[in-house]
């Protein structure tokens, strides 16, 4: 059966749309942009011009669960029950069981074992919980910015006269040594030293760490953080393992401490000490204001 001229023209017509609606749609377009750059106000109609066409990627919005089911997959996987999912995640049950019914259910356990192991589980995703709070309060060292002289000149004061060894009435030595564990801690040190002016062939480096460690390896880790050969490192100081303590400080990230001395470092120690009275003293004449909230 033949058409009519105006079926002819109308068909004519929306084909002509259609092409350049989906050419369009290919360019990255929006149904909207699509709408008013053809001028068509007719949604049943805009659909069906663009009807195969996938939506740009941009257009499209994540789905707010989309986390969630993730995560009741996972602790499904688990073993973990309906019940348990949803007091975790805070997910109704009809969501639970939505995200999950293509899962094998868990083993059935006695009733002491199930609380042990769902207390257990819970634990876990708390922990999980706060190590994610605890990544994102870190991001606070984006405050802090460039350090001036003075800051690090004060930071390191404070710093040694917490960690360096000082003089007692008991044990007289006015000579400045340094031991800490935590890579930042001697960067900071040394950087602190080389402000003061303190020449680098002044410096003495020695390792102190466990017999069960890798002692090699904490030489040439120490040696690269601050800049010198492991020739250059005293005799390493060997701390002998005893069985009945269990020490957590342990595998190939644990490195021991540095000591850093300084050679002829007595004017060096009782400037530090002046200084460190300094700012107690500075301190003490502070009127505090009453806290205003938490930090």
């Amino acid at each position: 059966m033949a058409h009519s001229p105006g079926k002819t023209s109308k068909y004519a017509n929306f084909e002509q749309l259609r092409e350049q609606a989906i050419a369009l749609r290919r360019q990255g377009l929006s149904l909207r942009q699509i709408r008013n750059h053809l001028k068509i106000h007719n949604n049943d109609l805009l659909n069906r011009l663009v009807r195969g066409e996938p939506a740009p990627e941009w257009t499209r919005r994540p789905n707010a669960k989309d986390d969630l089911r993730e995560q009741a997959r996972e602790l499904r996987r688990q073993g973990w029950t309906y019940d348990q999912i949803e007091a975790a995640l805070g997910c109704s049950r009809s969501s639970v069981s939505l995200w999950v019914r293509d899962l094998p259910k868990p083993e059935r356990r006695n009733p002491t074992e199930q609380a042990t192991l769902a207390a257990r589980k819970r634990w876990d995703h708390e922990l999980a919980i706060r190590d994610d709070q605890r990544r994102r309060t870190k991001t606070a060292a984006e405050e802090i910015g460039a350090m001036t002289p003075r800051e690090l000149f004060m930071t390191g004061v404070a710093l040694y006269w917490a960690e360096g060894s000082k003089d007692k009435p008991y044990a007289r030595r006015e000579n400045v040594q340094f031991v800490n564990s935590d890579p930042g801690v001697i960067r900071v040190f040394v950087a602190w030293l080389d402000l003061l002016g303190v020449e680098r062939e002044r410096l003495r480096y020695r390792v102190m760490i466990h017999m069960t460690a890798d002692v090699e390896g904490a030489q040439r880790y120490w040696a690269g953080l601050v800049g010198v050969d492991t020739s250059a490192f005293q005799p390493t100081t060997i701390k002998k393992h005893n069985p009945r303590t269990v020490r957590k400080n342990v595998g190939e990230n644990y490195r021991g401490c540095l000591v850093i001395n300084v050679l002829q470092g007595a004017d060096l120690y009782r400037r530090i000490e002046g200084w460190w009275t300094g700012m107690v003293d500075a301190v003490s004449g502070l009127t505090m204001p009453p806290p205003s909230g938490k930090v």
